[in-house]
């Protein structure tokens, strides 16, 4: 039963820790967002080349911080809150012993250290894999497996491990002093079955590759059951009433996916976030590529697709870096974002950026050969930094256009809408280059922050104050703007795409090859 207030108000604390903020917001059931508070955080530190790792305790502070900010500002009072929801990033994590005090730095998603795949994988096996040109796949989970990295370089601490978590895991413990996560968590190099939502069978293949023991996992729930309960200890730090329960959700990600409306396999959405991602929601299992399972759904029972451009709006952050000092300057003169500044480069230039096209792939994802490497083509002496800036933005957009089509092949169903979300989705020119790119109408969600109110919406499931999935999205979700393609946009488009874009890779990767032989870059 709900709890009724004079103003009829009812929220829910929906909290995601991503890669580059902490955030947390109070949504009511309408979908509205009264308050959000996004505190910046360091990604990660690196001790050494290729790794990536934060303290789990900053983390936790971060949210701590985030949560007392955005309660202490709200015109509402705490009563009005019925629960609390968190959504994080994907793959993040963090050693802990029985107290739950963390062992060693998280070991952040970005990380490219790689374990011994030969002490993994028994040499008899070798000819065999490689027969079935399974070999190069196999070889790459293994190295990625954070769990094999540590049990072979870091014994000591993995013996002294008692859980191996997620952040969310993590941050679920410190809410709730209990070691259990969402299902809609778990992604990566891990014994979990996608089918079941749960660990793997005990014959199951993943325990031989992953070799983790059983008993150094989480508890798993489906998203909308119950995590736990804030306590004492978790209230006075955070300010959160104890005793609220803490509702599971999904990773970001999926959380994004039901944040935009994004509920059928005919209607995509695309994250611009950090990563670059498009993603559809489906009842069945499909995979995109064989031996990729799809992810675990914020909805129980569901899943979804992925393609990935693994340095996506980084790219935005690299040229502004490297070539925007002037934007870097003007916004501290004029108080704008240095994002609001690159929008004037978009619409300095035409679509196509002169001929400049751009292959996005400054850093691989595991579908690419390990030495392939971004590029940039058709440089000629009229071009400036506002072509520079439009080719990578267009380049980005190619490389979605591509998970699409490949989406739309294993899916069987025809793409007819896109709903756009992330830092990207701000800017009017990207949504409109995304609709001519794509020759497809490019939907603008009520809110930017569509990962908290997919987190919310999970919440407000799991309080049975919707009957189903379909009439909550439908409440809590709506479009406040579409970017429709512009016809002669998209014919210029469509031509780079099939008659350039699409032949650079294969042209490019056998002097990727050479380069790596030469300069030994990257390893």
């Amino acid at each position: 039963m709900r709890k009724s207030t004079q103003k009829n108000e009812e929220l829910i604390l929906a909290i995601d820790a991503g890669t580059q903020s902490m955030r947390a917001a109070l949504v009511d059931f309408t979908g509205q967002i009264h308050h959000l508070v996004k505190t910046p955080i360091e990604p990660y530190f690196s001790m050494q080349p290729g790794w990536a790792e934060q303290q789990p305790e900053y983390y936790w502070r971060t949210l701590c911080e985030t949560c007392r900010k955005v309660l202490d500002a709200s015109e509402y009072p705490k009563d009005y809150i019925v629960a609390v929801t968190l959504t994080t990033q994907r793959s993040t994590l963090v050693n802990v012993d029985r107290d739950g005090n963390p062992l060693r730095p998280a070991i952040v998603w970005l990380d490219q250290r790689k374990a011994d795949a030969k002490k993994i994988l028994p040499a008899f096996s070798v000819p065999f894999l490689k027969a079935l040109r399974l070999y190069q796949f196999v070889e790459y989970v293994t190295q990625y497996c954070r769990s094999n990295w540590i049990q072979q370089n870091q014994p000591e601490i993995w013996d002294k491990t008692y859980k191996f978590l997620f952040l969310s895991g993590y941050l679920s413990y410190k809410i709730t002093g209990e070691f259990r996560d969402s299902a809609g968590n778990i992604i990566g190099t891990i014994p979990f079955d996608v089918k079941k939502f749960g660990w793997a069978s005990k014959w199951d293949l993943k325990w031989k590759l992953f070799p983790i023991e059983k008993e150094k996992l989480s508890e798993l729930v489906n998203p909308t059951e119950l995590l736990g309960h804030v306590t004492n200890k978790a209230a006075k730090e955070t300010g959160i009433p104890q005793g609220l329960p803490l509702i599971a959700a999904s990773n970001d990600k999926a959380c994004d996916v039901i944040g935009t409306g994004s509920l059928t396999p005919d209607r995509a959405c695309i994250s611009f976030g950090t990563t670059a991602t498009i993603n559809t929601q489906n009842k069945r299992y499909v995979e995109l590529r064989p031996l990729l399972p799809p992810f675990p759904s914020a909805i129980p029972g569901q899943f979804y697709s992925e393609v990935t451009v693994v340095r996506g709006l980084w790219m935005i952050s690299w040229f502004m870096e490297e070539f925007g000092l002037q934007e870097r300057l003007q916004s501290l003169e004029k108080e704008v974002s240095p994002e609001d500044l690159l929008e004037k480069l978009l619409k300095d230039v035409p679509p196509g950026s002169m001929g400049l096209v751009c292959q996005p792939y400054w850093t691989p994802g595991p579908e690419l050969a390990a030495y392939t490497k971004g590029s940039i083509i058709g440089f000629g002496d009229i071009h400036t930094r506002s072509h520079l800036y439009r080719s990578i933005i267009e380049g980005l957009v190619f490389a979605l256009k591509e998970g699409a089509q490949l989406t739309e092949k294993k899916n069987q169903v025809p793409i007819t809408e896109i709903r756009a979300t992330g830092g990207g989705s701000r800017s009017d020119s990207i949504m409109q280059i995304t609709a001519d790119i794509f020759g497809l109408p490019v939907h603008r969600p009520h809110t930017n922050e569509t990962s908290v109110l997919g987190a919310a919406i999970d919440a407000a499931m799991g309080l049975k104050f919707f009957p189903d999935f379909n009439t909550a999205v439908n409440a809590m979700t709506r479009v406040q703007g579409i970017f429709e393609p512009i016809k002669n946009n998209e014919e210029i488009y469509q031509d780079l795409y099939l008659k350039v874009y699409l032949k650079t890779y294969k042209k490019l990767l056998p002097l990727f090859k050479k380069i790596q032989e030469i300069t030994s870059y990257p390893e």
